[in-house]
């Protein structure tokens, strides 16, 4: 699950903090809040910013047998 959470400190700091997101599509998601709240002072990336999606092999399976069906066998609309 992706979950972003803002930590508000009494001298105005704001610690961002974004789970669950895979890769660097986090500072996508992320850019138009820090635009907003204003100059960041700090970015420290984690494990998930350096991950890769994978795909397991089931589903690559999956998706071989269905580019190699014919699609005769197919109901057409």
């Amino acid at each position: 699950m992706e979950t972003l959470e803002f930590i508000i400190y009494p001298d105005g700091r704001v610690e961002e903090r974004v789970t669950g997101i895979i890769g660097s599509s986090c500072a996508e998601v992320t850019a138009a809040i820090e635009a907003k709240l204003g100059i960041v002072a700090h970015r420290e990336l984690t494990s998930e910013n350096f991950a890769q999606q994978q795909v397991t092999s089931q589903s690559a399976m999956q998706l071989d047998r269905l580019s190699d069906t014919d699609a005769s066998g197919f109901s057409q609309w």
